[in-house]
């Protein structure tokens, strides 16, 4: 049903967006540090699941809600950003630490991980517009239902993204032990990574791109 060429096209993509940092990663590479790789294990399973339901919600319409609603996509996309806004401060704020830097965050339960893990991927709408935008560039109508293989490209996204993601949980150890050692270099990454974190939430709140409807 689905082309090779489509599944490594879509890989490919995938695999761009997990080396380029963000909100995802940076939150997946703190809790791994502080608390370890279950953590961070547990933690992407809560991305993973928002991965699944955007892209499950974007298969069954939810695009066309935001296009006709889109108050509803600008509430949740400002919620986002204040969100990022939020992680922004607390990294830059006097006393302020280093993602790498161990033992910063403070211990949480299995259930909260993964809620924590899951709100961080959902207050992010702009996933919902990646699928809705990248996945008809390797849908081939010729080839059966549209739903289904757009389904399916999904989940190979997802596989790359969460297979990347966990690259990063199982060292974010070490690069910690470097950090340990050169405290300028945790000054630098801290504000670094706040520095990113707000840019993510400035260009999230001030996109005025909108959903739009393909045409039949």
């Amino acid at each position: 049903m689905i082309g090779v060429g489509a599944i490594a096209g879509i890989a490919a993509v995938s695999l761009g967006m997990v080396l380029t940092p963000g909100p995802n990663m940076i939150y997946l590479v703190s809790r791994s540090v502080a608390q370890g790789r279950r953590a961070g294990l547990i933690s992407l399973a809560g991305v993973g699941l928002g991965f699944l339901t955007y892209l499950v919600a974007v298969t069954a319409g939810i695009a066309t809600v935001f296009a006709l609603v889109p108050e509803i996509y600008l509430t949740i996309k400002l919620v986002g950003a204040g969100y990022l806004l939020w992680l922004a401060w607390k990294a830059v704020r006097p006393g302020g630490r280093s993602a790498f830097t161990p033992k910063e965050l403070a211990a949480d339960r299995p259930g909260r991980l993964f809620l924590m893990g899951l709100l961080t991927c959902l207050l992010n709408p702009k996933l919902a517009i990646l699928y809705v935008s990248l996945l008809p560039q390797f849908v081939d109508p010729q080839r059966g239902h549209v739903a289904l293989q757009s389904l399916l490209l999904g989940l190979t996204q997802i596989a790359v993204g969460l297979t990347g993601n966990t690259f990063f949980v199982l060292t974010a150890g070490s690069v910690s032990a470097f950090f340990a050692r050169r405290p300028l270099w945790q000054r630098v990454h801290r504000y670094a990574m706040g520095t990113a974190l707000a840019a993510f939430a400035v260009r999230i709140a001030a996109d005025r791109s909108r959903v739009v409807l393909a045409a039949p």
